[in-house]
């Protein structure tokens, strides 16, 4: 076997074992959030969640540190996922806002994910629950870019009278969560994205049917 061969060999072996490895991770991030969806943070435990992956609690541990590690990776994992529908930090308010609407309508489809959510969100206001400092941290970035590209909206005059980006961002923060909890409470009496949208008609004019976004060849055909 050559040098060359050596090497392939062992690249592959490094790429067998953090794919392994990367697997192994994802399996306990579905196991913790099925766990702490279904019995809450404080009463999930690290052994049933290692139960349900099959491994230890020590193999468990191996992968995060400790049982505040494993919520922040989850809650964590959630916001990659809105952040694939919700381009938040773009200055595009109209796309914002869009993708807001778009990531109800997809929450619609996790009950168990808003549910631990709303939850976690609460009891997190106290100091000493572990994911408070999470969530200062996420309710500062939210409202922070959400406000941003609000701003832009209100420079091209599409944010109504009465309305400041600020204000908007805390409403739609305060709505989206708000309406969370009625449609945990009873799934019948609405539609978040429905609701969320009509929200927004009331201070946005955006067409909502159309992408805004210009094409590339728009954009350089049209310079500005």
């Amino acid at each position: 076997m050559t040098n060359t061969d050596t090497i392939a060999t062992a690249q592959g072996r490094r790429r067998g074992t953090y794919a392994k490895t990367e697997a192994t991770r994802q399996a306990i991030l579905d196991a913790a959030l099925e766990v702490f969806s279904g019995s809450g943070y404080r009463s999930g435990s690290l052994r049933e969640i290692a139960l349900r992956v099959g491994m230890s609690e020590a193999g468990l541990l191996h992968h995060f540190r400790n049982k505040s590690a494993l919520l922040e990776a989850v809650l964590e994992e959630r916001d990659d996922r809105a952040r694939a529908m919700v381009p938040i930090g773009s200055d595009d308010g109209a796309a914002v806002l869009r993708g807001l609407i778009d990531l109800a309508r997809y929450n619609a489809s996790i009950p168990g994910v808003v549910e631990l959510y709303a939850t976690l969100s609460a009891e997190a206001t106290a100091p000493d629950h572990p994911a408070h400092a999470y969530f200062v941290r996420r309710y500062e970035f939210t409202r922070g870019n959400i406000e941003r590209a609000l701003t832009v909206l209100e420079t091209e005059g599409r944010l109504r009278r009465g309305m400041t980006p600020r204000r908007a961002a805390v409403t739609i923060i305060a709505m989206m969560d708000g309406l969370q909890v009625q449609w945990l409470l009873d799934r019948s009496v609405l539609d978040m994205a429905e609701e969320l949208q009509a929200l927004f008609a009331t201070f946005a004019d955006i067409d909502w049917d159309v992408d805004e976004t210009p094409a590339a060849g728009d954009a350089a055909e049209n310079p500005s």
